[in-house]
């Protein structure tokens, strides 16, 4: 790494302005081919997929997107009085008429009398637009409904047509960076070691932002992934750059010129970001093995956010160190660079230090206190109920929950997810059976109604709907589905050539989540596998990797163990404008998984890759493990604590999924770098001494040999005398 560091120190403005040239040149080409984010199919293998390819083949068209305007009297009043009714319908005849409709189905109208609650309060209309609808006539059909809304007259809209994607606030972002600046400020008192991360880490993401829209074109990505990657890409660009910056910085103090400095930070630090990285790259990569498009999209669009910020750290960031010189230290410490000054500065104990040495002196108190507060953290975890937000869980200001809440009240919960059954018949006698089944459905436990659609001459995919009692979310509504599937269905299929498959946009999302939960173990399996050979390849050791996974597994128990508590159970979620308590969305677990292990493996990275350092200078373990964690601990605490400031930022940009993102990641990193590195990994290292650098011969001579910290980083030839705690050398 030395070498591409004095290069970059040599070639300065060349690198700035190559980053400059390629920020520019990706720009350019997203500003001529734009982007093409969309959804990927969930899964192709389902029962509910099966029913949608069943009833978009017997549709036989390309439709567009529907929504409903819901209307409610106040009062006692009922929309069928003559005023209420002449408004609503004047209203919807000028809907219907308005340019991109393609249709309304009015409730007063014989075959719409339906759309009328039981008590009379409650109405509403389906407006169908055309395929090619422009936003601007949506708009235009919204300004239309809402006109004849009055203190008694209560309207709302929702549906697929009217619902608003909440977009990236760019304000939560500017947050994160603000607060992060800020942190670093105060802790370093030096403005360049506060601007050097961010810039970095600023320029990678921007990069990677304008790459990952390039490369929609060529896979299927998501909308959310460009803010999951800001979301990651600005809290390891940030940390990357902050852990170079600072082994600079020592190193600066400890008397070498600016060009000597950087070579050995990159030769050291540098080499850690870039095996940091590569953990996360491989934890992100790894949910590849679930084969689900809207996933493959999103850890592809992180991982390439997380490759571009390392390579900015590992270039850019040693050209600006370059450009500014001594200015990386604080007036002070440019002033007490002299040897005196120096020596009494390193044996001034920090606090990190003797915190240090009270983890070496109770060790067996202090693991055992850590591992009950991360038990009772992730403990809600075993609640954990996975589904998809839907109109329920948005903000009562918003129409779309209000709409939501009207349907629920006039016509029942489960009228806001009807299950939708594709009937496929090949004769009379299958058509007989799809009417018997109809009769069974209406007498099934959790049903409030079910209707067939009359099936024309010559169709062969009957549809029949089934309203539950109880809504979308429920846990009851889950159980129904899989109910209908295993007891009632079978028996009307049972003689007959019928096959009924249950879909809809309910059952859709719980077979999403039962995918998903199905592959989890093996995904789990294989980065945690993945994660404990790159580490015995690092640190040489068996017992180091296996506690960092379980300890992994722990932080991730944490994250849940938050979102759960949030955004499940509803604890906060209201004040944070997120809405009421739901379930957590299906994806979101498996991507916490994935970047928790490799944020996880970040700090384990850079705290063992010090006591390893220690170790191999040494071989007195006890030091190794006090002195590498008194001199990482303070910057992976101020790491941790910018990465918290970057990931809870998000909580406020007003997207439910991101907020669960921001508030599981900023929970776990808190505790993985304050209460699992700093005290549990050193804690249980002390109880396991030399045993914790154990590798079989015949096994090290199998693994390759990577220095994570550089050419220093050998076994030191005899283990020299047990040293006892002291404070001289060690930097807070």
């Amino acid at each position: 790494m030395s070498p591409l560091a004095r290069w970059c120190h040599r070639h300065r403005l060349a690198v700035v302005l190559a980053w400059v040239g390629l920020l520019v040149a990706l720009g350019a080409g997203v500003g001529a081919a734009g982007s093409a984010f969309g959804n990927s199919p969930t899964s192709q293998d389902t029962d509910s997929a099966k029913a949608t390819a069943l009833l978009q083949q017997a549709a036989n068209s390309a439709a567009g997107k529907s929504g409903r305007v819901v209307w409610q009297l106040s009062g006692g009043g009922r929309v069928t009085e003559p005023a209420t009714e002449q408004t609503m319908t004047d209203t919807l005849k000028e809907i219907a008429d308005a340019p991109g409709v393609a249709s309304v189905s009015s409730p007063y109208t014989p075959v719409g009398k339906g759309q009328i609650s039981r008590d009379g309060r409650t109405a509403y209309a389906t407006v169908a637009f055309d395929q090619e609808v422009a936003d601007a006539q949506i708009d235009h059909v919204k300004d239309l409904a809402a006109e004849p809304a009055s203190g008694s007259l209560h309207i709302a809209l929702n549906g697929q047509a009217f619902t608003v994607n909440p977009k990236p606030n760019p304000v939560a972002d500017a947050m994160g960076i603000i607060l992060a600046f800020i942190v670093l400020l105060f802790v370093f008192r030096a403005v360049w070691v506060a601007a050097l991360p961010i810039i970095t880490a600023v320029v990678g993401v921007g990069t990677s932002a304008v790459a990952v829209i390039l490369l929609s074109h060529v896979i299927t990505l998501s909308d959310t992934t460009l803010t999951l990657g800001s979301l990651i890409g600005l809290g390891v660009g940030i940390d990357y750059a902050l852990f170079i910056v600072n082994r600079h910085r020592a190193n600066l103090t400890a008397g070498m010129t600016v060009p000597e400095s950087i070579a050995k930070s990159l030769d050291t630090s540098g080499r850690a970001v870039l095996f940091a990285g590569l953990t996360v790259v491989v934890a992100l990569l790894g949910m590849l093995t679930l084969n689900v498009g809207i996933i493959n999209g999103m850890a592809i669009g992180a991982a390439v956010t997380v490759v571009l910020t390392v390579l900015a750290a590992v270039t850019l960031l040693p050209a600006l160190l370059g450009m500014i010189g001594l200015r990386v230290l604080g007036r002070g410490e440019r002033r007490g660079l002299t040897g005196e000054a120096r020596r009494r500065s390193s044996r001034r104990p920090g606090l990190w230090a003797r915190w240090a040495e009270q983890v070496q002196a109770r060790p067996r108190t202090l693991a055992l206190v850590a591992l009950a507060v991360l038990v009772a953290l992730a403990f809600p975890t075993l609640s954990l109920r996975l589904g998809a937000s839907d109109d329920g869980n948005l903000p009562t200001a918003s129409t779309n929950r209000q709409a939501y809440d009207m349907i629920a009240e006039g016509f029942g919960p489960g009228f806001n997810g009807p299950l939708v059954l594709a009937v496929q018949t090949s004769d009379a006698a299958d058509k007989a059976a799809a009417a018997k089944l109809v009769t069974a459905l209406e007498k099934a436990d959790g049903v409030a109604s079910a209707s067939a659609a009359p099936m024309r001459e010559g169709q062969r995919v009957g549809v029949i709907s089934v309203v539950p009692t109880t809504s979308p979310q429920s846990a009851a509504t889950s159980d129904l589905i899989h109910r209908l599937r295993d007891k009632v269905i079978p028996p009307a299929e049972r003689g007959t050539s019928m096959k009924v498959y249950v879909g809809g946009v309910t059952a859709s999302n719980d077979d999403f989540a039962s995918v998903l939960m199905s592959k989890l173990p093996l995904f789990v399996l294989v980065i945690a596998a993945l994660g404990f050979l790159l580490l015995t390849i690092a640190f040489r050791s068996l017992l180091i990797p296996a506690v960092g996974a379980v300890l992994n597994i722990l932080s991730i128990g944490v994250a849940f163990g938050a979102i759960v508590v949030v955004f499940q159970y509803g604890f906060g979620a209201g004040a944070l404008g997120l809405g009421a308590g739901g379930p957590i969305e299906s994806f979101v677990p498996i991507l916490v998984v994935g970047i928790m292990f490799g944020l996880s493996m970040d700090y384990q990275v850079f705290l063992v890759s010090r006591m390893r350092e220690e170790w191999a200078h040494t071989g007195d373990s006890r030091r190794a493990v006090r002195v590498g964690q008194a001199e990482t601990g303070k910057v992976i605490a101020v790491a941790a604590t910018i990465m918290v400031c970057v990931f809870g930022s998000f909580v406020f940009g007003g997207m439910r999924v991101i907020a669960e993102f921001g508030v599981s990641l900023a929970v776990a990193v808190a505790v993985d770098a304050l209460l699992i590195r700093m005290v549990l990994v050193p804690a249980l290292m002390h109880l396991c001494g030399r045993a914790n650098w154990w590798l079989p011969r015949r096994l090290d001579r199998a693994l390759p040999h990577v220095s994570v910290e550089g050419p220093a980083d050998e076994p030191a030839r005899e283990p020299l005398p047990v040293r006892e705690p002291q404070t001289a050398g060690v930097a807070e």
